[in-house]
């Protein structure tokens, strides 16, 4: 066994790595740009190598950096992760020929998987399942309008060396075939280098289900349950679960065996994924194979009880799997939520800064510990007070569930989401919380295509209707009571002054449909020792119970019996002295005080926000990598005037309207904040 290893990863899959090395008694290495210098994976290390600034191009990806690193340490293996050099065959070949041992598949394996045409035809060999199409390169856009009459509309227009949704089109007709082929082949020239493009079959209502693998050194393959990731933004993965609410075992017996019989086919050894897209019919086809760790591979690790890391680790040591296929578990039901640093009701543009609090949940579960499940786990790469860089993604944590069936799990993911606190940047919990109430969700009906049907034109703050928003005001009232008592208590105060506490309470619920909502509210039979009361709204009696303190944001405790966990906070950023409340991903600002404090805000004039229309503001934090217009330049409405880059994400704005530019407020490369001006209309 390895005594000493070298992750070649940042954030998340960084700490996950080191947390099994630490419990196998390995040694471990990080290696970190200058935008990581106090990253959480830094700290967790026994040791750490700077490796350059902070784009990944001069760092993480820079292979020759990687490897003086382990021999500046005495690192025995690397393990890369998921991301950067993970599936990169060159990098896995220079690793061996060093002699330095790769904690994944052999370079071959990897070469062999990563060329989508190449590993269409060898899976085909193999007797997998494969999608109708044309699986060799095409040439020109009239070629392609004519082999996809033949396969027969829809199609799937597909680059070659693409991933993460980059050089993928879907055409329903001839125009559209012609059209995407042109725009497929540019992006992936752009994106990978590489322009060649095939075509296949369009698979209705399809679903993404993949398979996990494991291989050792001694021939042994086996599939360890399947993973359901069909619930999808823009083919971005945004909610895994174990096992698919939709398979059958027959399916899942024959998705596995072909699986396997194609990691055989490649000499496969490590963990790896084998994705399908698989019908309505319970039909299903060959995508892909990532030769790698999934992001989501806790899940599996849940309802197997078994260490994917540490697995690998001994696999790539020389070591013999130590279960059969028989041995495999499936037990209860895992789900998981990746956290993203992005603004949900903003279009999910990424939200980068300062975290000022960032409090996941409490855990039960934790990573390479397979013996306590069923409960909750989160995996992150980030802590309180640190920074979200706007260099690398935008996921910031992956908070998962195991339950004893799909039902308890999804109740539980809502009550950890109720629970996780994150300030200082965006996040998009909202929408996850949205995700898991919709009742098509719920009943296991969705496909690949769900997030964009039901969300077609975005997300606002209605598509979260709360179970019962009157709860919502009978917490504040409930929080404004326990602080009115223990202002009450506070000593010197002059006589005939004193606080008085009161019963009767108006809550403001700011913003509703543009304007204010009045409700009254009695609070009664308060017990400050116990944290109790019983609040009145509408007519509905609410019987609250909570121990948390008057400072904690997280706050749990019991409603007329029932566990519930929920978020309020003192002061919004345009209200000091509001509160937030946020329970199940509903969030409202309201003002708490007496009757008559309602009567004279009634009367408050409306103060309107300053007509912005003349500026272009920045959605989001990010870089200014370009501003395409000068002072005196006449513009066109739909004319492109600037582009900012986060996360790995270019965002061109453009011009609202014709005009003419009076001033340029922002300079290229220049460090943006939300909602800052960049250029001023005359």
């Amino acid at each position: 066994m390895f005594t000493k290893i070298l992750i070649a990863n940042r954030g998340e899959i960084a700490c996950r790595v080191i947390t099994t090395a630490r419990k196998m008694g390995i040694q471990t290495v990080a290696v970190y740009s200058e935008a990581d210098r106090d990253a959480r994976h830094v700290l967790l290390a026994d040791e750490a190598v700077h490796i350059g600034p902070a784009a990944s191009r001069e760092s993480y990806l820079v292979a020759d950096k990687i490897i003086a690193a382990c021999k500046q340490t005495g690192a025995q293996a690397v393990h890369p992760g998921y991301g950067f050099l993970s599936e990169n065959a060159a990098f896995a070949k220079r690793v061996e020929e060093e002699g330095i041992v790769f904690i994944g598949p052999k370079h071959h394996s990897i070469g062999a998987m990563g060329d989508k045409i190449e590993s269409k035809k060898l899976a085909g060999k193999a007797g997998v399942n494969c999608i109708p199409g044309v699986n060799d390169a095409i040439d020109t856009p009239e070629n392609a309008v004519e082999i996809a009459k033949g396969i027969g509309y829809p199609v799937m227009i597909k680059a070659s060396a693409g991933g993460g949704g980059k050089g993928l089109r879907v055409a329903f007709n001839d125009k559209e075939a012609f059209e995407g082929f042109t725009s497929c082949r540019n992006e992936a020239r752009n994106s990978f280098g590489d322009d060649r493009v095939f075509i296949e079959k369009f698979v209705e209502e399809p679903r993404h289900i993949e398979v996990q693998l494991i291989g050792d050194a001694h021939g042994n393959v086996l599939y360890l349950n399947e993973r359901e990731c069909s619930i999808q933004r823009r083919h971005q993965k945004v909610i895994e679960e174990a096992p698919s609410p939709f398979i059958s075992d027959a399916t899942r017996k024959a998705m596995g065996e072909q699986a396997v019989a194609l990691a055989r086919a490649v000499q496969y050894q490590s963990a790896g994924t084998v994705e399908f897209v698989v019908g309505k019919d319970q039909s299903f086809y060959f995508l892909e194979m990532n030769t790698r760790l999934q992001v989501e591979h806790p899940v599996t690790e849940c309802i197997t009880g078994l260490d994917l890391v540490e697995l690998m680790i001994r696999v790539a040591a020389g070591e013999k799997l130590p279960l059969t296929q028989a041995e495999v578990q499936r037990n209860g039901w895992a789900i998981e939520c990746r956290i993203n640093a992005e603004d949900p009701f903003r279009n999910f543009l990424p939200s980068t800064g300062r975290l000022v609090r960032f409090a996941p949940p409490a855990q039960t579960m934790f990573q390479s510990n397979t013996a306590d499940l069923l409960g909750v786990r989160v995996d992150t790469g980030v802590q309180d007070g640190g920074e979200i860089p706007m260099f690398y993604d935008s996921m910031i944590a992956k908070l998962i569930v195991h339950g004893k069936d799909r039902n308890d799990a999804i109740a539980k993911m809502r009550e950890a989401l109720n629970g996780f606190v994150i300030r200082g940047v965006s996040s998009n919990i909202p929408f996850q919380a949205a995700l898991l109430a919709h009742p098509r969700f719920v009943k296991g009906d969705f496909n690949t295509g769900f997030i964009a049907e039901q969300y077609g034109k975005g997300f606002s703050a209605e598509d979260v209707p709360h179970d019962d928003p009157d709860f919502l005001v009978a917490l504040a009232a409930f929080v404004r009571r326990k602080s009115r008592e223990r202002t009450a208590g506070l000593t010197g105060q002059l006589p005939g002054y004193g606080v008085q506490v009161g019963k009767d309470y108006a809550v403001v619920t700011l913003g509703v449909g543009g304007k204010n909502l009045y409700t009254a509210v009695h609070v009664d039979e308060f017990v400050g020792e116990r944290g109790s009361a019983t609040v009145t709204v509408n007519g509905k009696s609410f019987a609250i119970c909570s121990p948390s303190r008057l400072n904690d944001i997280a706050i749990v405790g019991t409603v007329n019996g029932q566990p519930f966990t929920a978020q309020v906070e003192r002061g919004t950023p345009k209200n000091p002295l509001a509160l937030q409340v946020q329970h199940n991903g509903t969030r409202i600002e309201v003002l708490v005080g007496s009757p008559r404090m309602a009567e004279l805000h009634r009367l408050m004039p409306f103060k309107a926000p300053p007509d912005m229309s003349r500026f272009v503001l920045s959605p989001m934090p990010g870089l200014l990598v370009d501003v395409a217009v000068q002072p005196g330049q006449k513009v066109q409405a739909g004319e492109r005037v600037a582009v900012i880059e986060a996360m790995k994400m270019e965002n061109v704005l453009f011009a609202a309207a014709d005009g003419v530019v009076g001033k340029v407020l922002a300079a290229k490369g220049e460090s943006l904040t939300v909602d800052q001006p960049i250029i001023e209309f005359a």
